[in-house]
C-alpha cells in the first residue's frame, strides 16, 4: 500500500494513544516512533500531541490530522480492493464487524478458515452490541456487519445468515433446574440475568415475551450484563436464571455445569443477519458472505 508511513505512525499513536503499544504494533522501536511523529510534526508546523507525564492526548490539530488519516485510509483499501477485483486477485482488505454472540462464539473458527482459505486477504473485526455494530457501518467504519435483533435503517440492506435458538438456563444444581419445565407465568417469580440495553439479544427476548402476555416491566431482573460469558459466570454462583444463546451453552450443558429450563409453549428463535450499507458492495464482501453460509449453513 502506497502512503507515507508518518501518516501511518502518527495514526497508530493516535488510535492507542500510547508511543510503547504503537511501537509494539508497528514493529518498531520507541524512539523511532517519537522520531517519526517529531518530524510529522515539523513537517506540518503544528503539535499534534499534548504530554502529560505518562499519558498523551490529541491536540485540536492532532483531531483533525486524525479525522482526515481515517479517510485517506479507507480510500487506500478501497483502491486496494478495487484494484485486486479488476486482476482478479484474491486478496484485499475487509473490516467486519459482529454483535457479541456471533463475535465470541460462531465467527471466531469461520475467520480462522478464511484466513487459510484466503491467506491474501487481511480483516479487521471489531465486536460489541447490536447497535454499536450498526453504528460503526452507518459512520462507514466497517464494511459489514453481522448482527442480531429486529431493528431496521432504511440504509441497510439486510440479509440472512442463520438461525439460532435462546433458552433459558440455570446452575444444574440448583432449585430452579429441578424444574425441568415452567410456565411463562412462572418467570414473573424467578430473578433474571439479562443482556445490557442495546443488546439485539435482549430485543429478541421481550419480544418474545410480550407475544407470550408477558410485560417484561414485570420481570425480577437482578442484573444486566454486557456478554453472555460474564452472565454464565454469574450464573454458576447464584441461584438466578438468564436466557442465552444455545451456541453460547453448548459446552456447559454438556459438563453439567448449566441446565436448561423448558418454558411451556414458547420457544424464542431469532434469525443472524448480514448488514451492509447500500450500494457499498464489493466481490470480497460477496466472497465472505458466501464462505460464511458454506462453513455455517441457514438451518
Amino acid at each position: 500500500m502506497i502512503f507515507d508511513f508518518r501518516l501511518k505512525v502518527f495514526y497508530t499513536v493516535a488510535q492507542k494513544l500510547s508511543f510503547t503499544k504503537a511501537a509494539a504494533e508497528l514493529f518498531i522501536t520507541q524512539p523511532a516512533v517519537t522520531k517519526h511523529i517529531h518530524e510529522l510534526e515539523q513537517q506540518l508546523a503544528v503539535p499534534l500531541f499534548r504530554r502529560n507525564g505518562n499519558s498523551i492526548s490529541l491536540t485540536r490539530s492532532g483531531e483533525v490530522l486524525m479525522r482526515h488519516a481515517e479517510k485517506i485510509f479507507d480510500i487506500y483499501a478501497e483502491m486496494e480492493a478495487e484494484l485486486l477485483q479488476v486482476n482478479n486477485i484474491p486478496g484485499g482488505s475487509l473490516r467486519i464487524g459482529a454483535s457479541t454472540t456471533i463475535a465470541n462464539h460462531v465467527l471466531p473458527k469461520i475467520l480462522a478458515s478464511f484466513k487459510k482459505s484466503n491467506p491474501t486477504v487481511n480483516f479487521k473485526f471489531v465486536q460489541g452490541n447490536t447497535d454499536f455494530t450498526t453504528q460503526q457501518l452507518l459512520e462507514e467504519k466497517i464494511d459489514i456487519g453481522l448482527v442480531e435483533g429486529n431493528v431496521h435503517y432504511p440504509q441497510i440492506a439486510y440479509d440472512q445468515f442463520m438461525k439460532d435458538e435462546i433458552v433459558l438456563v440455570a446452575k444444574a444444581k440448583s432449585q430452579l433446574a429441578k424444574l425441568a419445565e415452567i410456565t411463562p407465568q412462572q418467570l414473573l417469580t424467578i430473578p433474571l440475568i439479562l443482556r445490557e440495553h442495546g443488546s439485539g439479544t435482549l430485543d429478541v427476548i421481550f419480544k418474545a415475551l410480550q407475544k407470550a402476555r408477558i410485560n417484561p416491566k414485570d420481570l425480577i431482573i437482578e442484573a444486566q450484563l454486557e456478554s453472555s460469558v460474564s452472565i454464565k459466570q454469574y450464573l454458576l454462583y447464584s441461584e438466578s436464571a438468564a436466557f442465552l444463546s444455545i451456541q453460547t451453552v453448548t459446552r456447559e450443558v454438556k459438563n453439567n455445569e448449566l441446565a436448561i429450563i423448558e418454558i411451556k409453549g414458547l420457544e424464542i428463535f431469532r434469525t443472524f443477519q448480514f448488514i451492509q450499507l447500500h450500494g457499498h458492495n464489493s466481490k470480497l464482501i460477496d466472497s465472505f458472505k458466501r464462505f460464511c453460509l458454506a462453513n455455517y449453513n441457514l438451518k
